[in-house]
């Protein structure tokens, strides 16, 4: 006769048993979305370029509207975003304090400042239009950080909406930021 200890391990042994032939079964277990979850390829995609195009007196990342260059007397900037991006380089700011400036204390003072995110067409619809916003704020962030009314700022994105570039020196357009007058 087998004593209660004996037989609750003779359960235990029975149990792990049962459930490892149940286990063999010819169905393979369900995949957790971890299994499923796509690898990461050992290429980049086609359309990844390097984080910074080249520098161009004809790539812009914010542009300025003729009203605004004439009345505060603002040369052309020379600036740009890179691939992906919404960071503004120390060189990008010295034309937006310029601008910060004149709406706030110069001849603009008392308008409206619209700022409208653009991204090149190479990321989807949702994409381009969230990366377009976040170029229009970051461009407003520093404004309003150095003295540009908020309730006089305005920020948009139009996404690749109005993108015409088909090459790095073109696509280096299409990311910016339009600065004008807003009504």
């Amino acid at each position: 006769m087998m004593s209660p200890h004996g037989r609750r391990l003779a359960r235990v042994a029975l149990a792990l048993a049962v459930s490892s032939l149940l286990a063999c079964g010819e169905e393979p277990p369900p995949k957790t979305a971890q299994a499923v979850a796509p690898q990461p390829s050992a290429t980049p995609p086609a359309n990844r370029l390097p984080p910074q195009p080249p520098d161009s007196p004809t790539a812009s990342a914010v542009r300025i509207s003729d009203e605004i260059v004439k009345a505060c007397g603002i040369s052309e900037p020379d600036a740009y975003f890179a691939f992906d991006s919404a960071h503004l380089r120390p060189d990008d700011t010295r034309v937006l304090d310029q601008v910060t400036a004149c709406f706030s204390t110069g001849p603009l003072k008392g308008r409206t400042l619209k700022l409208v995110g653009h991204a090149d067409p190479r990321g989807g619809s949702d994409y381009n239009m969230t990366l377009g916003q976040s170029r229009a704020d970051s461009v407003a962030g520093y404004m309003l950080g150095h003295g540009m009314d908020r309730s006089k700022t305005e920020s948009t994105s139009r996404g690749a909406i109005d993108a015409t570039g088909t090459d790095e020196p073109t696509w280096a357009r299409d990311r910016r930021v339009d600065l004008m007058v807003g009504q």
